[in-house]
């Protein structure tokens, strides 16, 4: 049989590629000629992606990185346009939503690693992560005001993510914010050379990849549960989740290592 008469169909390009090593899952988003819009389909893989890493025991930290010359451009709007309605609209914002809380409510550090632009929801993912590291030519916006469309999921991320004042100059005027900008306003963590930009994420992933998974968790947890109490609640919600991290094995070896002058064995307990 001439297997060129009936040639096997091509496997569809995969829009987020895994990649795990040494205890850092790497998500890509790989849609470069739609750069990287985030689609129904590939908010769907990546809300399946975080449930799967959620139970993998061998997984400390995420790296969200994307193919191609642009980090995120936001929502598929050629999608968008495609399925109008209310009930649509109220679907594609209620996953997006789930998307971004799930990468916030995820019991391991998730760092996005930005090229080029992220704007709009793609703006939205680098506000929602824990970390991020950013190229030096990066530049992030929420321009949906520019386009009859106010960028407000993307405000719920980044108005925790920045001060207000910033917050609101980007929603109400929809420019560009370079890099170094978008480090001074906390937006990112670090700024890095282009080329150095992997190494330089991968390296922060490993670092904390070192530390205990338990204590990653529970830090990650109360982190962003106590943002939202008054002072006193924070303090009482602190103050309990420090003396359950003490009765922690990983807190009792952790203390033990540090006094007798060695590295500690994790026990994620």
């Amino acid at each position: 049989m001439d297997p060129t008469r009936n040639p096997s169909p091509t496997p569809p390009t995969p829009i987020l590629l895994r990649e795990d090593r040494e205890h850092v899952a790497t998500l890509t988003l790989n849609r470069p000629a739609a750069r990287n819009a985030l689609s129904l389909g590939l908010m769907t893989e990546l809300e399946a992606a975080l449930s799967d890493i959620r139970s993998d025991a061998n997984i400390k930290a995420v790296i969200l990185a994307a193919a191609g010359p642009v980090f995120c451009a936001g929502h598929d709007l050629k999608e968008i346009r495609a399925n109008p309605g209310r009930q649509n609209y109220e679907a594609l914002f209620a996953q997006c939503s789930r998307l971004m809380t799930a990468i916030v409510r995820l019991p391991k550090p998730v760092i996005a690693r930005v090229h080029g632009v992220a704007t709009a929801a793609g703006c939205q993912l680098v506000a929602s992560c824990d970390l991020a590291v950013a190229a030096v030519d990066a530049r992030f916006a929420t321009p949906g005001v520019n386009i009859g469309l106010f960028c407000s999921t993307p405000m719920v991320a980044l108005s925790r993510a920045v001060g207000r004042k910033a917050a609101m100059e980007m929603l109400l005027t929809g420019d560009l914010v370079d890099a170094a900008t978008a480090k001074a306003l906390g937006l990112v963590n670090r700024v890095v050379p282009a080329d150095e930009l992997a190494a330089a994420t991968d390296a922060l992933a490993a670092q904390i990849a070192s530390k205990s998974p338990y204590v990653l968790a529970i830090g990650k947890e109360a982190f962003y549960a106590q943002a939202e109490m008054s002072l006193d609640q924070a303090y009482a919600y602190a103050s309990e989740t420090m003396t359950r991290n003490m009765l922690a094995r990983d807190a009792e070896e952790g203390i033990d290592a540090f006094i007798e002058k060695r590295q500690p064995v994790w026990q994620g307990k």
